[in-house]
Protein backbone atom coordinates (compact mmCIF):
# COMPACT_ATOMS: atom_id res chain seq x y z
CA UNK A 1 0.00 0.00 0.00
CA UNK A 2 1.14 3.54 -0.67
CA UNK A 3 2.35 5.69 2.21
CA UNK A 4 0.99 9.26 2.14
CA UNK A 5 3.74 11.72 3.06
CA UNK A 6 1.81 12.99 6.06
CA UNK A 7 3.01 12.95 9.69
CA UNK A 8 0.95 13.74 12.79
CA UNK A 9 2.94 14.96 15.78
CA UNK A 10 0.39 14.53 18.57
CA UNK A 11 1.07 15.08 22.24
CA UNK A 12 0.93 11.32 22.86
CA UNK A 13 2.13 9.73 19.63
CA UNK A 14 3.61 10.29 16.18
CA UNK A 15 1.58 8.81 13.32
CA UNK A 16 2.68 8.43 9.70
CA UNK A 17 0.68 7.85 6.53
CA UNK A 18 -3.06 7.24 6.37
CA UNK A 19 -3.64 7.43 10.16
CA UNK A 20 -2.00 10.86 10.11
CA UNK A 21 -3.89 11.93 7.00
CA UNK A 22 -7.18 11.15 8.76
CA UNK A 23 -6.35 13.79 11.40
CA UNK A 24 -5.54 16.61 8.96
CA UNK A 25 -8.87 18.39 9.52
CA UNK A 26 -9.45 17.71 13.21
CA UNK A 27 -5.84 18.45 14.18
CA UNK A 28 -4.34 20.61 11.41
CA UNK A 29 -1.66 22.26 13.53
CA UNK A 30 -0.07 18.92 14.42
CA UNK A 31 -0.49 17.25 11.02
CA UNK A 32 2.24 18.05 8.50
CA UNK A 33 1.72 17.30 4.80
CA UNK A 34 3.82 18.02 1.70
CA UNK A 35 6.88 18.73 3.81
CA UNK A 36 9.26 17.75 1.00
CA UNK A 37 9.23 21.23 -0.50
CA UNK A 38 10.32 22.66 2.87
CA UNK A 39 13.58 20.67 2.91
CA UNK A 40 16.66 22.88 2.73
CA UNK A 41 14.59 26.08 2.46
CA UNK A 42 14.19 29.28 4.48
CA UNK A 43 11.11 30.30 6.46
CA UNK A 44 10.84 33.56 4.47
CA UNK A 45 9.91 31.53 1.37
CA UNK A 46 6.75 30.29 3.12
CA UNK A 47 5.44 33.46 4.75
CA UNK A 48 1.73 33.28 5.51
CA UNK A 49 1.36 29.53 5.10
CA UNK A 50 -2.29 28.56 5.58
CA UNK A 51 -1.71 24.92 6.43
CA UNK A 52 1.11 25.06 8.96
CA UNK A 53 2.33 27.23 11.81
CA UNK A 54 5.99 27.98 11.12
CA UNK A 55 8.85 29.28 13.19
CA UNK A 56 11.98 30.85 11.77
CA UNK A 57 15.72 30.27 12.20
CA UNK A 58 15.70 27.37 11.80
CA UNK A 59 12.58 26.73 9.77
CA UNK A 60 10.34 24.42 11.78
CA UNK A 61 6.69 23.45 12.26
CA UNK A 62 5.07 24.31 15.59
CA UNK A 63 3.23 21.26 16.97
CA UNK A 64 2.01 19.84 20.27
CA UNK A 65 5.33 18.01 20.54
CA UNK A 66 7.25 21.25 20.13
CA UNK A 67 9.13 22.51 17.09
CA UNK A 68 9.71 19.92 14.37
CA UNK A 69 12.03 20.59 11.45
CA UNK A 70 11.34 19.44 7.87
CA UNK A 71 14.29 17.06 8.23
CA UNK A 72 12.64 15.46 11.26
CA UNK A 73 9.34 15.11 9.37
CA UNK A 74 11.13 13.43 6.46
CA UNK A 75 12.99 11.17 8.90
CA UNK A 76 9.69 9.87 10.33
CA UNK A 77 8.49 8.99 6.82
CA UNK A 78 11.76 7.27 5.89
CA UNK A 79 11.83 5.40 9.20
CA UNK A 80 8.35 4.03 8.50
CA UNK A 81 9.43 2.96 5.02
CA UNK A 82 12.53 1.28 6.49
CA UNK A 83 10.38 -0.67 8.96
CA UNK A 84 8.06 -1.77 6.16
CA UNK A 85 10.99 -2.95 4.08
CA UNK A 86 12.50 -4.88 6.99
CA UNK A 87 9.16 -6.57 7.76
CA UNK A 88 8.79 -7.58 4.12
CA UNK A 89 12.38 -8.76 3.68
CA UNK A 90 12.57 -10.21 7.22
CA UNK A 91 16.06 -8.82 7.62
CA UNK A 92 17.77 -5.55 8.44
CA UNK A 93 18.08 -2.91 5.73
CA UNK A 94 21.79 -2.08 5.58
CA UNK A 95 21.63 0.74 3.05
CA UNK A 96 19.33 2.63 0.73
CA UNK A 97 19.33 4.50 -2.56
CA UNK A 98 17.04 7.50 -2.21
CA UNK A 99 15.51 9.31 -5.17
CA UNK A 100 15.29 13.10 -5.18
CA UNK A 101 13.99 15.68 -7.66
CA UNK A 102 16.61 16.36 -10.32
CA UNK A 103 16.29 20.06 -9.61
CA UNK A 104 17.05 19.73 -5.88
CA UNK A 105 19.96 22.02 -4.98
CA UNK A 106 22.85 21.14 -2.65
CA UNK A 107 21.06 22.26 0.53
CA UNK A 108 17.97 20.22 -0.35
CA UNK A 109 20.07 17.14 -1.09
CA UNK A 110 21.97 17.59 2.17
CA UNK A 111 18.69 17.84 4.09
CA UNK A 112 17.53 14.60 2.44
CA UNK A 113 20.72 12.83 3.55
CA UNK A 114 20.31 14.18 7.08
CA UNK A 115 16.73 12.90 7.22
CA UNK A 116 17.81 9.45 6.04
CA UNK A 117 20.63 9.26 8.58
CA UNK A 118 18.26 10.39 11.34
CA UNK A 119 15.91 7.56 10.36
CA UNK A 120 18.72 5.02 10.69
CA UNK A 121 19.37 4.55 6.97
CA UNK A 122 22.85 4.36 5.46
CA UNK A 123 22.57 6.41 2.25
CA UNK A 124 24.43 4.63 -0.53
CA UNK A 125 23.47 7.17 -3.17
CA UNK A 126 21.02 9.93 -4.06
CA UNK A 127 19.54 9.24 -7.49
CA UNK A 128 17.68 11.78 -9.59
CA UNK A 129 14.02 10.79 -9.92
CA UNK A 130 13.87 10.99 -13.75
CA UNK A 131 16.92 8.72 -14.00
CA UNK A 132 15.31 6.28 -11.55
CA UNK A 133 12.13 6.35 -13.65
CA UNK A 134 14.10 5.58 -16.81
CA UNK A 135 15.66 2.55 -15.12
CA UNK A 136 12.30 1.42 -13.69
CA UNK A 137 10.77 1.47 -17.18
CA UNK A 138 13.62 -0.64 -18.54
CA UNK A 139 15.14 2.04 -20.74
CA UNK A 140 18.61 0.98 -19.56
CA UNK A 141 18.17 -2.28 -21.49
CA UNK A 142 18.38 -0.45 -24.80
CA UNK A 143 21.61 -0.17 -26.71
CA UNK A 144 21.54 3.60 -27.14
CA UNK A 145 19.27 6.58 -27.53
CA UNK A 146 18.26 9.97 -26.15
CA UNK A 147 15.15 10.16 -23.97
CA UNK A 148 13.23 12.90 -22.17
CA UNK A 149 11.78 11.91 -18.80
CA UNK A 150 9.54 14.20 -16.78
CA UNK A 151 8.27 13.69 -13.27
CA UNK A 152 5.27 15.67 -12.06
CA UNK A 153 4.60 14.84 -8.43
CA UNK A 154 2.66 16.27 -5.54
CA UNK A 155 5.06 19.10 -4.88
CA UNK A 156 7.81 19.09 -7.51
CA UNK A 157 8.24 18.99 -11.27
CA UNK A 158 11.36 17.83 -13.12
CA UNK A 159 12.50 17.03 -16.61
CA UNK A 160 15.77 15.39 -17.60
CA UNK A 161 17.27 14.71 -21.01
CA UNK A 162 19.23 11.46 -20.81
CA UNK A 163 21.60 9.85 -23.30
CA UNK A 164 21.97 6.09 -23.12
CA UNK A 165 25.15 4.44 -24.41
CA UNK A 166 25.91 0.79 -23.67
CA UNK A 167 23.52 0.68 -20.73
CA UNK A 168 24.94 3.81 -19.08
CA UNK A 169 22.93 7.02 -18.70
CA UNK A 170 24.50 10.42 -19.18
CA UNK A 171 22.42 13.36 -18.00
CA UNK A 172 22.55 15.99 -20.75
CA UNK A 173 20.28 18.54 -19.12
CA UNK A 174 17.84 18.97 -16.24
CA UNK A 175 15.21 21.55 -15.46
CA UNK A 176 12.25 21.93 -13.21
CA UNK A 177 10.60 23.62 -10.27
CA UNK A 178 10.77 22.29 -6.70
CA UNK A 179 7.62 24.25 -5.81
CA UNK A 180 5.28 23.07 -8.56
CA UNK A 181 3.08 20.00 -8.41
CA UNK A 182 -0.34 18.58 -7.67
CA UNK A 183 -0.50 20.58 -4.43
CA UNK A 184 -0.50 23.75 -6.51
CA UNK A 185 -3.28 22.43 -8.75
CA UNK A 186 -5.33 21.86 -5.59
CA UNK A 187 -4.62 25.42 -4.52
CA UNK A 188 -6.03 26.76 -7.80
CA UNK A 189 -9.33 25.01 -7.10
CA UNK A 190 -9.31 26.36 -3.53
CA UNK A 191 -8.78 29.90 -4.84
CA UNK A 192 -11.60 29.47 -7.34
CA UNK A 193 -14.03 28.26 -4.65
CA UNK A 194 -13.05 31.04 -2.24
CA UNK A 195 -13.62 33.65 -4.94
CA UNK A 196 -16.94 32.26 -6.16
CA UNK A 197 -18.40 31.83 -2.66
CA UNK A 198 -16.64 34.83 -1.11
CA UNK A 199 -15.13 32.73 1.64
CA UNK A 200 -13.13 35.03 3.87
CA UNK A 201 -10.45 34.07 6.35
CA UNK A 202 -10.67 30.35 7.06
CA UNK A 203 -9.18 28.78 10.14
CA UNK A 204 -6.66 25.96 9.73
CA UNK A 205 -9.28 23.25 10.08
CA UNK A 206 -11.58 24.82 7.48
CA UNK A 207 -8.65 25.41 5.12
CA UNK A 208 -7.54 21.77 5.39
CA UNK A 209 -11.07 20.52 4.73
CA UNK A 210 -11.40 22.75 1.65
CA UNK A 211 -8.01 21.50 0.44
CA UNK A 212 -9.24 17.90 0.82
CA UNK A 213 -12.35 18.69 -1.22
CA UNK A 214 -10.23 20.36 -3.89
CA UNK A 215 -7.96 17.32 -4.16
CA UNK A 216 -10.95 14.99 -4.41
CA UNK A 217 -12.39 17.22 -7.14
CA UNK A 218 -9.13 17.18 -9.08
CA UNK A 219 -8.96 13.40 -8.89
CA UNK A 220 -12.62 13.13 -9.87
CA UNK A 221 -11.99 15.16 -13.01
CA UNK A 222 -9.72 12.38 -14.26
CA UNK A 223 -12.86 10.47 -15.19
CA UNK A 224 -15.71 12.99 -15.01
CA UNK A 225 -16.38 16.07 -17.16
CA UNK A 226 -17.43 18.01 -14.08
CA UNK A 227 -17.55 17.59 -10.30
CA UNK A 228 -19.48 19.27 -7.51
CA UNK A 229 -17.82 20.48 -4.32
CA UNK A 230 -20.28 20.40 -1.40
CA UNK A 231 -19.02 23.00 1.05
CA UNK A 232 -21.22 22.46 4.12
CA UNK A 233 -18.30 20.81 5.93
CA UNK A 234 -16.21 23.93 5.32
CA UNK A 235 -18.73 26.68 6.04
CA UNK A 236 -22.39 26.10 6.93
CA UNK A 237 -25.09 27.17 4.46
CA UNK A 238 -22.58 27.63 1.64
CA UNK A 239 -23.84 26.68 -1.82
CA UNK A 240 -21.96 23.97 -3.77
CA UNK A 241 -19.50 24.85 -6.53
CA UNK A 242 -19.37 22.97 -9.84
CA UNK A 243 -15.96 22.70 -11.53
CA UNK A 244 -15.63 21.39 -15.09
CA UNK A 245 -12.59 19.67 -16.53
CA UNK A 246 -12.24 22.49 -19.07
CA UNK A 247 -12.33 25.04 -16.27
CA UNK A 248 -9.73 23.08 -14.28
CA UNK A 249 -7.44 22.82 -17.29
CA UNK A 250 -7.63 26.58 -17.77
CA UNK A 251 -6.73 27.13 -14.11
Amino acid sequence: ACLPSVVHFGAEAVLVGKPAEALAVSSPRDTIASSKRYLGRDAAEFAGSTYAELQEDPLAFVTSRGSVTPVEVAAEILQTLRRRAEQTLTRRVEGAVITVPAYFDDSQRLATRQAAELSGLNVLRLLNEPTAAAVAYGLDSREEGVVAVYDLGGGTFDISILRLERGVFEVLATGGDTSLGGDDFDERIVALVCEERELGDLDQSQARRLLQLAREAKEGLTEADEVTLHLDSVAADTAPVVVSRQQFNSL
